[in-house]
């Protein structure tokens, strides 16, 4: 015969997590976003185009352009500002973790 649990008022009901668990889940969701934007940062910065065209001359992002760089310029352009809010994003997790370690 299966046991049966118990119905009703009798019934053991879960307490709500304490502010250990709440932190505990805060920084695993910072790590995972720490590392996640880490990656991103890493990526962007090697897509910038340097003295040797980096990895974005690989790719065709500095290549060629008109009088005004062409649109090459825009490109190298919208990628510093992809870089620089990536790299704020990680400084305020880093922060963060920094708080809550």
């Amino acid at each position: 015969m299966r046991a049966m649990l118990p119905c009703g008022p009798h019934r053991p009901v879960r307490p709500p997590p304490g502010p250990v668990a709440k932190a505990a889940r805060m920084t695993s969701v910072l790590v995972v976003a720490h590392s996640l934007i880490s990656a991103i940062v890493i990526l962007f910065i090697l897509l910038h185009s340097g003295k040797d065209a980096g990895l974005s001359g690989a790719l065709g992002v500095g290549a060629g352009g008109g009088a005004h760089g062409g649109s090459s310029a825009i490109v190298e352009r919208n990628l510093d500002r992809f870089t620089v809010v990536a790299t704020v994003a990680f400084f305020v997790t880093t922060y963060l973790l920094a708080r809550t370690l």
